[in-house]
């Protein structure tokens, strides 16, 4: 079994400010095999850090990484891993993951139910390949719980991840991939054959609040300067 982050956020993204450097550096001290860099609506974070790891050759272990992005549908936000150019927003999620599927890239429903981070609030019929049914934002387990049963209920995949947004959190939320040789390849195949558990720990709650002050000030910015660009 090999141990994946599948969701994390770097300076690439808007509501982050986390070095790829420091990122890379914590998913190694904390054992992982691998992690994916989903910044909002970009890529650039994802295929900078595999540039990073390819230019250091042994630094970062055997770290796989794997470019992505959570993208912004007309109903919440998608996680697509194993994409080099970015995806446009505000398609319906049916349309978002068909445009993933076309670029031989994975689909996974990021915190369906939680609202309170733009869940799109339901998992049949939107096409997706996978569920992230722990996400360890999440302040209570209503929302992680929800999602696993209904991912439960009709056959669909599951992966967790930590959504971490400083490199502290790395990990704090990962996937239990069941492979015998890591490759992006190989974990993409796991995934759609269901071969992922998803486990973890919730993130402290004092650390969630902090990051919604920041996140308040940072987004009272971006409408100040008009670059505002996500519902």
């Amino acid at each position: 079994m090999f141990k994946y982050d599948f969701h994390i956020h770097s300076k690439y993204s808007r509501d982050s400010e986390t070095p790829l450097k420091d990122i890379l550096r914590a998913a190694k001290n904390k054992n992982l095999n691998g992690i994916a860099i989903c910044d909002h609506d970009e890529v650039k974070g994802g295929l900078k850090a595999l540039e990073i790891v390819k230019e250091n050759p042994g630094k970062y272990g055997d770290l796989v990484v794997i470019p992505g992005t959570e993208v912004s549908t007309s109903k919440g936000h998608i996680l697509v891993l194993g994409v080099t150019e970015k995806i446009p927003s505000f398609m319906t999620p049916e349309e978002t993951t068909d445009y993933a599927r076309d670029l031989n890239a994975i689909s996974i429903i990021a915190h369906p139910y939680r609202s309170s981070a733009h869940g799109i609030g339901y998992l049949k019929g939107a096409g997706a390949d996978a569920a992230e049914t722990f996400n360890s934002k999440c302040i209570t387990s209503g929302s992680n719980k929800k999602a696993r049963m209904e991912a439960e209920k009709i056959g669909m995949p599951q992966v967790g991840g930590s959504d971490a947004h400083i490199a502290e959190l790395v990990g704090q939320g990962y996937t239990l991939v069941n492979i015998e040789v890591n490759t992006q390849e190989n974990v993409f195949d796991a995934i759609l054959r269901g071969k992922t558990v998803p486990a973890g720990e919730n993130t402290p709650a004092g650390i969630i609040i902090n990051q919604m002050k920041k996140n308040v000030v940072r987004r009272t910015r971006l409408i100040m300067s008009g670059n505002l660009k996500e519902f």
